[in-house]
């Protein structure tokens, strides 16, 4: 009889050996193969072997559009980035010396003098410029709180001043220099001031001084608050007339006094009067500054005593170019050795007018800078340059050995990244204060737009 196989028994499960189970386990993805590899698998084509040819191509491949990349976002911040602002500089010797060696003046030889034209700068000085007493020079301060006090313009006559018996009394005193005032008189605020600077009253000082401070000590500290605020360091105020040897000054400082106090045209022409009459009082009253007759001398007061000597504050004018110039000088200290104080004032006068005529004949003028001259040019920011011309002459007001300063500056409105032949981008200066000249300055060629070479390539 036939019989029918029997199928072997299947492994169990446990028949597995527990090892095989846990190397499954812990068995690791392998890592992707590399791209050549990879292909050469698929194409049945080994790859190529690796050389160090083949790497440096598989860098440049990968590097190079970064770096493409990372050039034109540069080239792309440099041009966008803000241009420089354009500068004006100047290229013309930055100072001028007026021709003719040094300017001598004819100096007194003793005391303290200084001279000075107005606007444009010091002629010099003579002497130690030391505090000393100035006398009735002192009033030209007094006049100047006064009119700063109480502004007068044109013919205006002021305010009423009445005469209190202090002045009346004093007027009777033989040792000082006085105008006849009168106990309850009534004179205008100009007619004051006309007693004050032309006879030199020193009772019309102190009673100018109690009519507008209540008393003379506190109006002698506004004299010295005026004092400070012109920068007079070396003086100082002790009474309204400088009758008091305590009252003292420097010439230089007495200068700057004389630029302020001649801005004011009431004062001018009251200084400039050889001689007045006001009404109420007898006679004609007449200037002790002889000067006043001379040509072009114009003020400014007289002082004299014992201590002081003989003083004069002076003003003077010339023309140059057909342009009224000022001149201020200070002549102080003088001594004629006679015992006479008269003698001593005498001699400052003397002496003042030889500074004068000096003076009036050095002042000259003469061209700084020609029309279409190069003066300077304007850098673009890149290096850049294009020049910059003067529109017109310029004269400047000096005398010889004086050396003035030459600046350009530009509108104050900057200066565009482009401009036409010919814009107006600033102005060319020569000397300082009032007395400076200008000119506009313009480009002598276009000025172009920065290429865009440089904005690429530029590091700061």
């Amino acid at each position: 009889s036939s019989s029918t196989p029997t199928a072997a028994p299947a492994p169990s499960a446990s028949a597995t050996p527990s090892w095989a189970a846990a190397e499954r386990t812990r068995q690791q993805p392998l890592p992707p193969k590399p791209p050549l590899d990879l292909l050469a698998e698929l194409t049945n084509t080994p790859p190529p072997p690796e050389t160090p040819v083949r790497t440096a191509v598989r860098r440049v491949k990968i590097w190079t559009p970064l770096i493409l990349l990372l050039l034109i976002i540069f080239a792309i911040v440099q041009v966008m980035r803000p241009l420089p602002e354009p500068a004006l500089e100047l290229t013309a010797k930055p100072t001028y010396v007026f021709e003719g060696g040094d300017t001598k003046l004819s100096w007194p030889g003793q005391g303290q003098s200084a001279v000075m034209v107005d606007g444009v700068g010091s002629l010099g000085s003579e002497g130690e410029q030391k505090s000393a007493p100035i006398a009735s020079v002192a009033k030209v301060m007094t006049a100047y709180v006064i009119l700063k006090e109480h502004p007068l313009k044109g013919d205006e006559q002021g305010e009423t001043i009445t005469a209190d018996q202090k002045a009346e009394d004093e007027s009777k005193n033989a040792d000082e220099s006085v105008a006849p005032l009168k106990n309850g008189q009534k004179l205008s605020q100009r007619q004051m001031l006309q007693l004050l600077m032309i006879p030199s009253g020193n009772n019309a000082a102190r009673l100018l001084a109690r009519w507008d401070a209540g008393s003379e000590d506190a109006f002698v500290d506004k004299m010295n608050d005026a004092a400070k605020d012109l920068g007079m360091t070396d003086s100082t105020y002790t009474d309204p007339s400088g009758l008091d040897k305590a009252t003292v000054s420097t010439a230089t400082d007495q200068l700057k006094l004389a630029q302020a106090v001649m801005k004011n045209d009431v004062f001018r022409t009251i200084v400039d009067m050889p001689e007045i009459e006001i009404e109420g009082i007898d006679g004609k009253i007449y200037n002790n500054n002889t000067l006043l007759l001379e040509p072009g001398v114009s003020g400014i007061k007289t002082g004299s005593s014992t201590p002081a000597g003989g003083n004069l504050l002076w003003s003077a004018n010339t023309k140059v170019d057909g342009k009224v110039l000022w001149i201020y000088g200070a002549v102080m200290g003088q001594q004629a050795g006679t015992g006479r104080v008269y003698d001593s004032l005498s001699l400052s006068l003397t002496n003042s007018l030889k500074l004068i005529k000096d003076a009036q004949q050095a002042v000259t003028s003469a061209t700084v800078v020609k029309k279409g001259d190069v003066v300077g040019y304007v850098d673009n920011g890149f290096g850049a340059r294009t020049p910059v011309v003067a529109t017109k002459d310029l004269k400047a007001v000096g005398w010889p050995g004086l050396e003035v300063e030459l600046k350009v500056t530009d509108n104050g409105k900057g200066i565009g990244h482009e401009a036409k032949a010919g814009s107006e981008v600033g102005m060319v200066t020569v000397g300082t204060g009032t007395g400076k000249v200008t000119a506009p300055v313009v480009l002598q060629d276009d000025l172009a737009q920065p290429a865009f070479g440089d904005k690429l390539t530029r590091i700061g």
